[in-house]
C-alpha cells in the first residue's frame, strides 16, 4: 500500500485551510457542539470480582457567548457520554464576551483550582490547556490567554472556568449596576 507523502495514517498533516461557508456551516443556527473533556473509569471490588463505572465530563457550546458542562455517570461509556450532554445542555449559561475576548482580566476559584483569564490581542488565538480551551472555544471566545493556578484537576478547574466567566462585565453592565447614568 503506497501513500502520499503529505498523508499519514491518520490523513492529511498540516492545517486545512477553511473559508466563511466552512465556519458558516460549522455554526450555524442552534446547533451545540460537544467535547469529551474526561472519561474516567472506576472499579468496584465485589463477590465476583471487579465491577466497573464510568464518569465523563462532557463541555457543550454554540460558540455564540452559551456554553454548560456536565459529570454523567453509568455502567457503559456511552451512557455516561449522553448523560452528561444532557446534563450540560441543561445548565448552559450566556457569558459577556466584548468582540471575539473577553473585556477585562479575571480570576476564577473553585475547591483547589484557580484559572486567570486575560483579553488578548486580534490573531492571538486561544492560550489555554485543557478545560479552559474546551471552553474557551465552545462559548466562541477566539483570542485569550490563561493560567490554571493550583489544582489541575479537570472538573475543578472546568468550574473556576465557568466562575471567572460569570464574574465577565462590560462596561455598560458595571456602569449600570453602580447607577451611573450612560
Amino acid at each position: 500500500m503506497i501513500q502520499d507523502q503529505s498523508q499519514g495514517r491518520r490523513g492529511p498533516r498540516g492545517r486545512r485551510s477553511r473559508d466563511a461557508s466552512d465556519m458558516d456551516a460549522e455554526h450555524s443556527g442552534s446547533d451545540i457542539e460537544e467535547y469529551i473533556l474526561r472519561i474516567n473509569r472506576c472499579s468496584k471490588v465485589v463477590k465476583g470480582g471487579r465491577r466497573l463505572s464510568f464518569s465523563a465530563v462532557v463541555v457543550v457550546g454554540d460558540h455564540k457567548g452559551r456554553v454548560g458542562f456536565g459529570l454523567g455517570k453509568a455502567n457503559e461509556v456511552a451512557d455516561a457520554i449522553r448523560k452528561g450532554g444532557e446534563v450540560a445542555r441543561k445548565r448552559m449559561v450566556s457569558l459577556t464576551i466584548a468582540g471575539d475576548t473577553i473585556p477585562h482580566d479575571v480570576i476564577g476559584r473553585f475547591s483547589g483550582a484557580e484559572v486567570l483569564l486575560r483579553p488578548a490581542a486580534p490573531g492571538t488565538g486561544v492560550i489555554a490547556g485543557g478545560g479552559v480551551r474546551a471552553i474557551m472555544s465552545l462559548a466562541g471566545v477566539r483570542n485569550v490567554l490563561s493560567k490554571s493556578l493550583g489544582s489541575n484537576n479537570k472538573l475543578n478547574v472546568v468550574y473556576a472556568t465557568l466562575d471567572a466567566l460569570q464574574q465577565l462585565r462590560t462596561k455598560e453592565q458595571s456602569d449600570r449596576l453602580r447607577g451611573l447614568a450612560s
